[in-house]
């Protein structure tokens, strides 16, 4: 059995309202899936995190070097990929298309062999994953919080034990904004921030500094990603645990944040850094250096589920009877592919979501939601040319 054919659909979902954060501004989704078909006419999705037209345009490349292989060796695919692209992209969007690929070989094996995911990693730990709401970010520059308030009550009433916000627009306003969520939510409900990399060292100290008082479970990208040494002397300024790696790529990047003890949470984005075999080794990683794990999901409900069937595999290290509940992100911004794209859809049930037991990453693609979002090569060249 072989690869047989690799196809490649870029999607478009135009907001009804825009968002923004202190980085950039979004008007639109635009995710790029690839579809990857074995020669008994199997086949597998996976999606890559990065520029759209980019990611598409890194699948090309590798398709002579995926198709023909096996799709159950894929480890055996996964380093052809590697090398074939080590000389000039050891980083970035060419590494988010190799990511892509192999999350959908990984499916591909999966409904091969009849066994999801998470039993091909090795076995699910745990059947349940506990979601945290990603959201609060800003939509009107005037009044950057505004509806805040309603929507982190409507996070609680759906039943999120946790919850993340934006922080970044400055340090006196974020201050603000922390301490209004807080007294919205109550003592019990975990509370993160994220800046994006919005600030320099100094800034980010004397941020975390001000918000220790409100129990903030991370402190998420507070500086460059390329500044290891000073991640490493903002975890010994504040009792906020920092988390960073949205930035990183594969085992080789998250070396790097590890060696220098940047982070006490790494978030690999599974869809960028590596695809799921290059996962399973950041997750040793982890595990080897006590640090724990929780990785960054964007885009649609493909990269959520390798997300689920990822952390079910994690080890709990040290393990006890009853271990702490483990954390994935459940983005709460308007998605049209990530609500409409793939079916059955999410559900969070009790706070919690299941661990799909179905053949491969547990979900198929409505193609004619595919076809609805999907661009035409005319839309293709005339929006990104």
């Amino acid at each position: 059995m072989t690869i047989e054919k690799i196809e490649t659909f870029i999607l478009k979902d135009k907001l009804q309202q825009s968002f923004f954060f202190s980085q950039w501004e979004y008007s639109e989704r635009c995710i790029c899936v690839v579809k990857v078909t074995a020669s008994n006419g199997q086949y597998g999705w996976g999606e890559g995190y990065g520029p759209a037209h980019i990611l598409e345009a890194g699948i090309e490349f590798l398709k002579p070097t995926v198709i023909g292989q096996n799709p159950l060796e894929n480890e055996v695919v996964w380093n052809k990929m590697y090398r074939r692209t080590l000389d000039f992209a050891r980083r970035g969007v060419l590494m988010a298309s190799v990511s892509a690929l192999d999350i959908a070989i990984w499916d591909l094996k999966g409904k091969i062999l009849n066994l999801p995911v998470s039993t091909l990693l090795g076995g699910a730990h745990r059947k349940q994953i506990q979601p945290y709401a990603t959201g609060l970010y800003y939509t009107d520059p005037k009044n950057p919080s505004r509806d805040f308030v309603e929507e982190a009550k409507l996070y609680v009433s759906q039943g999120f034990k946790a919850m993340k916000m934006k922080v970044g627009l400055g340090i006196e306003t974020d201050v603000k904004f922390v301490k209004l969520i807080r007294e919205t939510i109550g003592p019990d409900i975990k509370l993160m921030v994220d800046s994006n990399h919005a600030y320099t060292f100094r800034e980010a100290v004397e941020l975390a500094r001000k918000i220790e008082k409100y129990d903030i479970g991370w402190f998420e990208e507070p500086i460059s990603p390329e500044f290891y040494e000073q991640y490493n002397e903002l975890r010994s300024k504040t009792t906020i645990p920092i988390a960073g790696g949205e930035c990183e790529y594969t085992r080789f990047g998250f070396q790097q944040l590890i060696k220098h003890k940047s982070v006490d949470i790494i978030q690999p984005d599974i869809c960028a850094s590596g695809g799921l075999t290059e996962a399973k080794r950041i997750g040793a990683l982890a595990s080897a250096n006590g640090i724990d794990i929780i990785p960054h999901t964007w885009g649609t409900a493909i990269g959520i589920h390798v997300a689920l069937h990822f952390i079910s595999n994690i080890e709990s290290i040290p393990g006890r009877m009853h271990d702490a509940n483990f954390l994935i992100e459940y983005d709460q911004t308007e998605n049209g592919l990530r609500e409409r794209l793939t079916y059955p859809k999410i559900k969070m049930i009790d706070g919690m979501i299941e661990v799909p037991n179905r053949p491969g990453l547990g979900i198929d693609i409505d193609e004619d939601v595919l076809r609805e979002y999907a661009m035409t090569k005319e839309e293709i060249k005339s929006t990104f040319v």
